[in-house]
């Protein structure tokens, strides 16, 4: 329950409620000072009216009324005494005895609205039944100045009525004022901006999509400015994130073609460099022009690695001959011509599988290419192996090197884009790229083991492919 309270206050709404009701109180008390002053001055009045009126009764008669009727007509005015001044002459008309001192004077005629409030402030903080001396004009110029006594304790019970009354009002006026606007702001403000933060929350969870851009539909001009204002905040978010989106697709494709295409000139420069040993003299004028161009266009793919990653397409799958796709692959990279790398084929001729010739050839190479360079890194000769077999399920493709294994580092993102580089100067796609490859043929690619004997990957691909993983 008092969570529940707490939280409630901290809304708009209830602080908007709580400082209602404080203003208006604090308006009502405001009102309630001068009017409470206003009462005791009006009830002091009507004591000096029937004092007069007591007065002149006594003054009608020539020998004047019985001591009965003076105290009756005293005790109906509730005064001790009546003084009049009149003709500059000061009379006391009727008089009884004052039970005890008079301790204060209150001269209606000179006193200020201030003095009025802090005299009533005054009686009503002062319990005690008090003798006072008022003094006023007489009505009906019956007079130059009129003086009663009288005790304090009927006009403080009438001013602590008087104001429980007004109490009472003004509680009932602040609640109810308090909940008129309570509904005002919530049905102008709070409803309004809950919507606001709803749509914000809806849009959070999927801003690429158009539909959940908020509505400007606020009636408040404050409120629909700010729901323009995020609307058109929106909007311009739901466009950049799918120029964003649409970049990052076109960077990652860019980053695969460059990276494979640089495999490619790279393979073409190998071929161009043996045309500078050419002995046609065109042919060798030729070899270096083609080789620049080859290396510009080498250091154009490897200066566009730097963009994301895009999916790949579906494989087309056809069945083939490994051992030849295998010796393909090892041709483009030189392996046969290389003196200190020794290449083992260890694959059945017969051996067929089924799977995208281009794809599982861009695995291979990858795989041989970080093989042939983690060799030539050492400065020493090695050996590459690639092995192949198949069992009830699956085709595996085994490549390893005798080179100086892959640092831990590597290895912890190793399949990994723009992380898992494997040597110096590395980008970190070739891996990234092979395995998924591999995982579009329902297959996978694993480290097998990497030491100081040197590393080997497997590749196993599915001989059926599940067709709900596929999709």
């Amino acid at each position: 329950m008092t969570q529940g309270r707490a939280r409630f206050l901290n809304t708009l709404s209830g602080r908007f409620l709580m400082l209602t009701i404080v203003f208006v109180m604090l308006a009502e008390v405001l009102i309630f000072l001068p009017t409470i002053a206003r009462f005791r001055a009006d009830f002091l009045m009507l004591r000096l009216e029937k004092a007069q009126i007591a007065a002149l009764t006594q003054l009608a008669v020539e020998d004047g009324v019985r001591p009965e009727l003076e105290s009756e007509l005293l005790a109906n005015a509730g005064v001790f005494n009546v003084v009049l001044r009149r003709d500059q002459v000061r009379e006391l008309v009727l008089s009884s005895p004052v039970p005890g001192e008079i301790l204060a004077t209150y001269d209606l005629r000179t006193d200020s609205p201030l003095t009025l409030i802090r005299d009533a402030l005054d009686e009503l903080a002062n319990p005690a039944n008090r003798i006072v001396r008022v003094i006023g004009t007489p009505v009906q110029s019956a007079g130059e100045q009129i003086e009663i006594t009288m005790q304090t304790r009927p006009l403080r019970t009438a001013m602590v009525a008087y104001s429980v009354r007004i109490l009472v009002l003004s509680a009932m006026i602040s609640a109810f004022t308090a909940l008129l606007l309570f509904l005002a702001v919530q049905r102008l403000i709070v409803m309004p901006i809950r919507r606001v933060v709803q749509h914000m929350k809806s849009y959070a969870e999927a801003p690429e999509d158009a539909r959940r851009v908020i509505e400007p539909t606020a009636r408040v001009e404050e409120l629909r400015m700010a729901e323009e204002a995020l609307a058109t905040l929106q909007r311009q978010l739901t466009s950049a994130l799918r120029q964003k989106e649409r970049l990052a697709q076109l960077g990652g494709a860019v980053a695969k073609i460059s990276h494979d295409l640089r495999n490619i000139l790279t393979t073409a420069q190998l071929f161009a460099d043996r045309i500078e040993g050419s002995v046609d003299p065109g042919v060798a004028r030729s070899a270096p022009k083609l080789v620049a161009s080859i290396s510009r266009a080498v250091s154009l793919c490897e200066s566009t690695l730097t963009f994301g990653k895009a999916e790949e397409p579906a494989p087309t799958m056809t069945r083939f001959g490994l051992r030849r796709l295998v010796e393909d692959v090892a041709e483009g990279d030189a392996l046969g011509e290389s003196g200190k790398i020794t290449l083992l084929i260890d694959i059945p001729p017969e051996m067929s599988l089924r799977a995208d010739t281009e794809q599982l050839h861009r695995v291979l190479g990858n795989l041989i290419r970080n093989a042939r360079q983690a060799i030539e890194a050492t400065g020493t000769g090695g050996t590459i192996e690639i092995a192949a077999g198949e069992d009830e399920h699956d085709w595996w493709i085994r490549v390893g090197d005798t080179g100086p294994g892959l640092p831990p580092k590597a290895r912890e993102h190793l399949f990994a884009a723009f992380q898992g580089n494997v040597r110096k100067g590395g980008i970190g796609l070739g891996l990234a790229i092979a395995a998924e490859l591999v995982r579009g043929h329902g297959g996978h690619l694993e480290l097998l083991r990497s030491d100081a004997e040197g590393t080997e990957f497997q590749i196993r691909l599915p001989k059926q492919i599940d067709r709900t993983q596929a999709a």
